[in-house]
């Protein structure tokens, strides 16, 4: 039985300026399949808006991966082998949403005199309206026996697997050379993408973050212990969500003080079999 939890906080850096948080994420729980999903907005200048732009992205992401489970049979039948071009696929159609819901909220919404102030008529003029909601988008889905993921621009995807280890499914990176921001807002935006593909190895649980997450732990190490410990009292689910976003507040105060978001869904039932396993490995990375 999959369950899932999700929080978005602000970072310190934020509150000191009066910013709105630019995060937003989400879970799904399925018949047969679960998606936890994060979009960290863009900070800079042309990107105003870029609160809504996450929201959308994290909207889109959920609603896209709905319709390919329309008919989950058919699905699961066909993912395993076609898994490269479903995954891109995907991508696709979520820019497209995304592209959508960006259209119809400039139309209801149009920008305002205070948002155009920062600029000079000459900047604004150039500035595509996709840019005004740039955003990252980090998602993972999983399956019956399988699990898959993908992002654009920078964020963390973990998995805890039954044997207590604890990976980076993406390897993490900083942000592109040359100030090239990898965005769903970027014209290119479906090349952009990393993604994974894990079969036949259970996974306990699947975490996506947000940046502001990673940057505020000292090393790769301390950062993966953290999602073994959060996986060690996903079975206490009812008291362990409170002191999980209390902990994600406290963080958004390290490192880059950057928004935090985490997403996370997991298969309860293994993980109260396992857990026995995932003290052993606490255990072991406190030593």
């Amino acid at each position: 039985m999959f369950k899932g939890f999700s929080n978005s906080v602000i970072g310190a850096s934020h509150e000191k300026r009066d910013m709105v948080c630019q995060d937003s994420s989400a879970f799904k729980v399925g018949s047969s399949y679960a998606i936890a999903v994060v979009a960290d907005g863009h900070g800079s200048k042309k990107h105003f808006r870029s609160n809504m732009g996450s929201k959308f992205a994290v909207e889109a992401t959920v609603e896209t991966i709905e319709r390919f489970y329309a008919d989950t049979e058919k699905f699961e039948d066909n993912f395993p082998r076609n898994h490269k071009m479903i995954i891109q696929n995907i991508q696709k159609q979520i820019i497209s949403c995304w592209n959508a819901k960006v259209a119809e909220h400039i139309r209801t919404t149009p920008v305002t005199v205070e948002e155009k102030s920062t600029f000079t008529p000459e900047e604004f003029e150039k500035i595509p309206v996709e840019s005004y909601y740039g955003t990252t988008l980090v998602a993972a889905v999983t399956g019956s026996d399988y699990t898959f993921g993908f992002q654009i621009g920078d964020g963390s995807l973990v998995g805890v697997f039954e044997d207590g280890e604890t990976e980076m499914l993406i390897d993490y990176e900083e942000s592109n050379p040359a100030n090239i921001t990898s965005s769903i807002c970027n014209s290119n935006a479906a090349s952009m993408f990393d993604s994974f593909y894990v079969n036949n190895r259970k996974l306990l649980a699947l975490f996506v973050s947000t940046d502001g997450l990673y940057t505020s732990f000292g090393s790769d190490k301390d950062f993966l212990d953290y999602h073994t410990i959060i996986s060690g009292q996903l079975s206490e689910s009812d008291s362990f969500e409170d002191a999980v976003v209390k902990n994600l507040r406290k963080r958004a105060h390290f490192g880059t003080e950057d928004d935090i978001s985490l997403s996370c869904v997991y298969d309860y039932d293994l993980i109260r079999q396992k857990s026995d396993v995932l003290k052993k490995k606490i255990e072991e990375n406190k030593k």
